[in-house]
């Protein structure tokens, strides 16, 4: 059974003082004795919540320009606000490749976005870096050479979910609720892979939009299902509704969600602790809301880069720590091009990262590339929540089985 939702949303307003921000330096005179970084990021409209990768980034920069720059350069970070539109994204992307004159894109949000900008920074040969999305698509060196993912792909951590439900509930019924976009219906083809012939233990499956609003009535489908498993596929202000809801109707299913949505901050504390213990998740970020790394030096060195560098309420929001390591990775990739900053280099600099670890990566994470491998991030690591902090548990996965196993 599959049933597809539709909803209102709430549209987030839009963050002005960082699209003046922007505007603003893009208004400044080029120069070389700066490196020009291009930036799409859904600062308003429905995956708003997602801004805060932008702004993580722009205050990421502001630090290294503070600390003298790389290799004598100072960075121009130009950021746009595309609303989530793909269309839009174009028309941004082309603008800061024509009008600001930037040497790359880097980070931009979203698969639909990236893939819209893809054609035309490979035609232009445009370095396209660590987008934002765990879309397979996006890392295909040989068709696209100047477009880099970065993250875990989303069919292998749907796969990752599978085969932890076949090693550990592999007679169990399962329910699926997951975000009919790109991003979710990819995380859902990797669960499909990994299950294989154990698919026919899917119950039901709902598909819902981001601006869905019978949340309640989903859910409640779901459980009169009579599932043991329960896998949601979203982003976190959808989880922490959904796990809310659950804990509503005296439902306790083993709970699993996927990576984004798992932040203590922004989906557990706001769904309940309590509702939220025993949730699973893949991750490989640290989550800066997470006591255990109350005293690990790299999340000290977190805090203080938020506090000095980007004034926030909040500095427990995982979409920043996510635009933190990013940002740290793409400097790394500029330190190595030396006094060559042409396009061609940097896109050769990104294509040679022999594992380097993000500062805030769990550990054991690493990146590596070749000319061939454009997916720099590969492994994850499965966690339980046991409502106070991330409990990881197994080894590190490089690979999920792509196939089930008929029980």
């Amino acid at each position: 059974m599959r049933v597809t939702g539709r909803l209102t949303f709430v549209l987030i307003a839009a963050l002005a003082s960082l699209g003046a921000m922007s505007q603003q330096r893009s208004e400044q005179p080029v120069s070389d004795n700066e490196i020009r970084i291009g930036n799409v990021m859904p600062y308003s409209g429905p995956l708003s919540e997602f801004g805060a990768i932008g702004q993580a980034e722009a205050a990421y920069f502001d630090m290294v320009n503070a600390r003298g720059g790389i290799n004598g350069r100072k960075i121009r970070f130009i950021t746009r606000d595309d609303n989530s539109d793909p269309a839009t994204a174009l028309e941004l992307t082309r603008n800061l490749v024509e009008k600001d004159d930037v040497h790359l894109m880097f980070g931009s949000f979203g698969t639909p976005g990236n893939i819209a900008t893809r054609w035309y920074l490979n035609e232009k040969k445009i370095p396209q870096l660590f987008v934002a999305s765990g879309d397979e698509e996006l890392s295909q060196a040989r068709a696209f050479p100047w477009t880099m993912g970065w993250q875990p792909s989303f069919r292998s951590e749907g796969r990752i979910y599978a085969n932890y439900i076949q090693a550990y509930y592999p007679r169990k019924k399962i329910v699926v609720l997951w975000q009919n976009d790109q991003f979710g219906r990819a995380l859902y083809k990797g669960i499909e892979e990994g299950l294989g012939d154990l698919n026919r233990l899917v119950l039901v499956d709902i598909a819902f939009d981001i601006a869905d609003e019978h949340l309640e009535g989903h859910v409640s489908i779901l459980k009169r299902a009579g599932a043991d498993v329960f896998v949601f596929l979203g982003v976190p202000s959808t989880a922490s509704k959904v796990i809310k809801l659950a804990a509503s109707l005296k439902w306790h299913p083993v709970f699993i969600v996927n990576d984004a949505s798992a932040s203590i901050a922004n989906a557990m504390a706001p769904a309940g602790l309590e509702n939220s213990a025993g949730v699973i998740s893949a991750a490989f970020l640290k989550d800066p809301s997470d006591p255990a790394w109350k005293n690990d030096p790299a999340m000290k060195d977190w805090f203080a880069f938020m506090d000095k560098y980007h004034h926030v309420e909040s500095t427990n929001n995982s979409a920043a720590l996510y635009g933190y390591a990013a940002a740290e990775a793409l400097t790394q990739v500029l330190k190595q091009c030396g006094d060559d900053f042409s396009r061609e280099n940097i896109m050769r600099q990104a294509a040679s990262l022999k594992a380097y670890q993000p500062t805030v990566a769990l550990p054991n994470i690493r990146m590596n590339t070749s000319p061939d491998s454009y997916l720099p991030i590969r492994q994850m690591r499965l966690v339980q929540f046991d409502g106070r902090s991330w409990q990881p548990f197994g080894e590190v996965i490089e690979t999920a089985f792509t196939e089930g196993t008929a029980r």
